[in-house]
């Protein structure tokens, strides 16, 4: 049943790539895809959406809107039966929407209800969550808030950085793909509603929003330095003006001796840095700005912050 469906597919990010690469690889006539330029300004560690199509041979459009009327015009004459977002960054029109003939349907990271909205893996990772997953929803106009079709949990290792569990949610996504495709395209996708009582939603994140609060407990701040870690723009302090990004370390006990306030250098050899409970001891570090006054050394007793 996989090759009678004419489908559009919008994506990008890795999730955007193997959905693609499965829908291909059995036989889905893909009319068309939608996907986004790379912006020089992103570390781009993912595959190329737009690369494998055109491999395909499979037509491509990266618009930086999708509200021009020109656009729906051309989507209502493929006569798609089927519409997919996987990973596509941009909301998709309610015009858009409307025109697929079994319905549109999005691919999300996370089990919604929770954690609606952007990046839900590296929010799932600083709220320590253990585990997370991939969901695919009716799309309706309000994001990530439409009847669910199917969802595949994963696992949150105490030692997984973001990426680790971004391939995680990767595979249960296409795992997700696969089970349900066939009853999209013969239009009986099956449909759960959210609980709205247990939803929560999270906003997009930028590089300034990973400076480290020294005033919580060690084990959060572990998440949160795991969370933004490579390949994402990592968590950051700041020394005498010399702003350092912190790619990893481990929450440490310490004496009563060796207790000092939140975000004080209580040791350098090992660089160990006092929290809210006791000390985050930091294995990797860079300076963002090594010629900033101040930078390169660190002094016992002085706050970071």
């Amino acid at each position: 049943m996989t090759s009678s469906a004419r489908v559009i597919v919008f994506g990008y990010h890795e999730v955007g790539y193997c959905g693609l690469e499965w829908l291909l690889s059995h036989g889905v006539s893909v009319a068309a895809v939608f996907t986004h330029e790379d912006d020089p300004r992103e570390r781009i560690w993912f595959r190329s959406v737009a690369g494998l199509a055109r491999d395909a041979g499979v037509p491509v459009f990266t618009p930086s809107s999708l509200k021009d009327a020109a656009i729906v015009a051309r989507i209502s004459e493929w006569r798609p039966d089927v519409l997919y977002s996987f990973y596509y960054r941009n909301m998709i029109a309610r015009e858009i929407l409307a025109i697929p003939r079994r319905g549109a349907f999005n691919m999300h990271g996370s089990l919604l209800p929770r954690y609606r909205g952007r990046v839900p893996i590296n929010w799932a990772i600083i709220h320590g969550e253990h585990e997370t997953g991939a969901t695919l929803h009716h799309m309706v106009a309000r994001a990530d808030a439409g009847d669910i079709v199917d969802q595949e949990a994963c696992p949150i290792d105490p030692d997984d950085t973001a990426r680790d569990v971004f391939m995680k949610v990767t595979k249960a996504a296409v795992t997700v793909l696969a089970r349900t495709h066939d009853a999209i395209v013969a239009g009986c996708a099956p449909r759960r509603a959210q609980d709205e009582s247990q939803a929560t939603t999270f906003g997009g994140r930028g590089p300034e929003d990973g400076r480290i609060d020294w005033d919580r407990d060690a084990v959060s701040i572990y998440n949160f330095v795991r969370a933004l870690t490579e390949p994402y723009p990592g968590a950051f302090s700041v020394v005498r003006g010399a702003r350092f990004r912190i790619w990893w370390g481990r929450p440490v006990v310490l004496t009563a001796k060796d207790r000092k306030p939140p975000g004080c250098v209580v040791s350098v050899e090992p660089l160990i840095i006092a929290t809210r409970d006791g000390g985050f001891r930091v294995e990797r570090f860079e300076w963002v700005e090594p010629n900033a006054p101040g930078g390169r050394d660190f002094i016992i007793g002085e706050r970071v912050g």
